[in-house]
């Protein structure tokens, strides 16, 4: 895998009260690295609006994500296979109470593609919202090995 990667978020919610999903897909540039068998990805993300960038940081392992995002919104998350983590949530309108029970991860790593799933449930000030899955992938930032899933 090289340093300079191209991320792609894919997520998708699915909504208990209503036959409906919301999906939502970003691709990003980025930059990656291997330490103590962890993986890691930087990257920064602007939103609409707004003139300060949000940093994230994913670290992730066999059974385990981490997100880490500082700036515009501030946030640790944990995906912990089989474990519910709680954390706080802070944007620019206010703090929530994030809870993620984490199902299942599985991670695909390939020479210069990386691919890791997860299906989690997520909570918002201690009520259920959905049911959730999230699609990483990272890749070398190379013509020939960069595909969407």
């Amino acid at each position: 895998m090289t340093q300079e990667v191209l991320l792609t978020l894919k997520g998708l919610q699915f909504d208990q009260r209503e036959a409906d999903s919301d999906k939502i897909e970003m691709v990003v540039a980025g930059g990656y690295y291997k330490r103590n068998d962890k993986h890691y990805v930087i990257y920064e993300e602007t939103t609409e609006g707004f003139s300060q960038a949000t940093k994230n940081r994913l670290k992730f392992s066999e059974h385990m994500l981490e997100l880490s995002r500082s700036g515009l919104v501030n946030v640790h998350m944990v995906f912990q296979e089989n474990k519910k983590n709680l954390t706080n949530y802070n944007t620019p309108f206010g703090q929530l109470v994030v809870g993620i029970d984490t199902k299942r991860i599985r991670l695909e790593e390939r020479p210069d593609n990386i691919i890791v799933d997860v299906d989690y449930a997520l909570d918002i000030n201690y009520e259920f919202l959905s049911d959730c899955h999230i699609t990483v992938q990272i890749a070398s930032k190379q013509k020939d090995s960069f595909s969407l899933v």
